[in-house]
C-alpha cells in the first residue's frame, strides 16, 4: 500500500489535509463517518469517509448513508483509505455487491527544497484567478456541466482552508490551470490541467513548480496531491517533479458507471 518510507503521523496529517481541502458545505457526521453529498465532480466532496468506527452495527450505518443519498439524490459511494475504520469495510461492502473502482494515488513530495524553478518564458503569463471564476475555467476546460463548475465553486467559497488559483497564459489564451491549498506546512495541488492543444510543452510542470515555489514561500514544508492510478501522463508529470506514490485509496458503490 505504500511506496514512501514516510512517518505515519504525516501520511495521517496529509490525509486530514485532503478531507480538509475537498470538503464541501453539503456534509455530515454519520456515528463517526464523514458523510459528503454535494453535487460536484468530485467523488472526495460526494463520498462517505470512514475516518472512525463508532458505534453502531455496520449495516445500520450503511442503511443511515444510503438514506442520505438517496434525500440528496446521489448514488451512495464510499472511499476506500489506509484508514478507514472499522478495518474490514472494504471486505464487507465488497461482500455486499458494491463493487471496487477509481484506484487512486496519494503522491507527496516530502521536501520543497528539492523543487527547481525556471522563468517563465517571455510570452507565458502566470496570472491569478478569483476562486468561483477558476473554478467556471477549469470546469469549461474539462467539459464540466455547470451544475458541477457551481458546485465546485461554491465548495471553493467555503473552504475551510485557503486556495490559492492560477492560469498559465500565452497570448491572452488560457494553456493551462492549477490551484493549491494550503494548510499549516503542507501543501495540496489540485485541479492541474493543461489544454489539449498545448499538451507535451512541459506546461503542466511549469505550473506546478511554479505553484510550489509559492507555496514554500507561504510556509509549506510537504507537498501532496491525488490522482487516478491509471493516469500515466499526469503520473509521468509528477514523478519528474519529484513525488512518489505515498499511499493509494479506492471507492465502492453499487453501480460505477452511475458514480
Amino acid at each position: 500500500m505504500k511506496d514512501m518510507n514516510l512517518p505515519a503521523d504525516l501520511l495521517a496529517r496529509i490525509e486530514e489535509a485532503g478531507l480538509n481541502a475537498s470538503a464541501p458545505p453539503q456534509q455530515r457526521l454519520v456515528d463517526g463517518w464523514l458523510v459528503r453529498f454535494s453535487a460536484g465532480k468530485a467523488k472526495r466532496a460526494r463520498c462517505v469517509n470512514a475516518v472512525s468506527p463508532g458505534r453502531l452495527p455496520l449495516p445500520h450505518k450503511l442503511e443511515l448513508c444510503e438514506r442520505v443519498y438517496r434525500e440528496a439524490g446521489l448514488p451512495m459511494i464510499v472511499r476506500i483509505t489506509p484508514f478507514a475504520q472499522p478495518p474490514e469495510l472494504d471486505d464487507h461492502l465488497r461482500g455486499i455487491g458494491l463493487r471496487r473502482f477509481d484506484d487512486t494515488r496519494v503522491m507527496v513530495l516530502d521536501d520543497l527544497r528539492r523543487v527547481v524553478v525556471p522563468a517563465l518564458d517571455d510570452d507565458l503569463v502566470l496570472q491569478w484567478v478569483a476562486l468561483e471564476p477558476f473554478a467556471q475555467t477549469v470546469g469549461a476546460l474539462r467539459g464540466s456541466p455547470l451544475a458541477q463548475r457551481q458546485a465546485h465553486g461554491q465548495r471553493l467559497a467555503n473552504a475551510p482552508v485557503p486556495f490559492f488559483a492560477y492560469v498559465l497564459k500565452r497570448g491572452g489564451d488560457v494553456l493551462a490551470c492549477g490551484q493549491y491549498a494550503l494548510e499549516g506546512d503542507l501543501v495540496g495541488i489540485y485541479d492541474v490541467f493543461t489544454v489539449p492543444a498545448a499538451r507535451g510543452q512541459g506546461l503542466a510542470n511549469l505550473l506546478c513548480r511554479h505553484l510550489l515555489a509559492q507555496a514554500q514561500e507561504r510556509g509549506a514544508r510537504h507537498a501532496y496531491l491525488q490522482v487516478e492510478g491509471d493516469n500515466h501522463p499526469a503520473r509521468a508529470v509528477y514523478h519528474r517533479l519529484g513525488f512518489a506514490d505515498a499511499y493509494a485509496y479506492h471507492y465502492r458503490t453499487r453501480d460505477p458507471e452511475a458514480a
